[in-house]
């Protein structure tokens, strides 16, 4: 288990976890927290308040937002002891992925992905 603290407008940017499912339980604050599924791209939203509890589903892309106006504090939780973690920023614009191929394999245009490899410093 671990303890999430986070500020007013902080987020946890879209990851997965290939390897377990997360509980999110939120002790103070309130977040605004999604997942989207793999079948139809469908996005599961829930505003989540102090008390309240949601499940991700294991390898599906998820994120939470500081909504509130005072510092949430929340605990998490896995189903496994290795979930593994990968943002997709950082997978995408702070790796050796080349831009021709992000290009290729994403609706974004060269200029874009060169801006964000200088923001997220990836290179090639």
């Amino acid at each position: 288990m671990a303890r999430v603290d986070m500020a007013p407008g902080g987020v946890i940017p879209l990851h997965i976890h290939p390897g377990a499912n997360e509980v999110l339980f939120v002790a103070e604050g309130t977040l605004v927290a999604g997942f989207i599924s793999s079948d139809g791209n469908t996005v599961y939203l829930k505003t989540i308040k102090k008390g309240d509890i949601m499940v991700f589903p294991q390898g599906l892309l998820h994120f939470q937002v500081d909504v509130g106006n005072g510092t949430t504090v929340a605990l998490v939780s896995y189903s496994s002891p290795r979930p593994g973690l990968q943002i997709v920023d950082y997978a995408l614009f702070k790796s050796n992925l080349s831009t021709e191929l992000i290009k290729a394999s994403t609706f974004l245009d060269f200029l874009e992905i060169k801006k964000l490899k200088v923001v997220f410093g990836g290179t090639n």
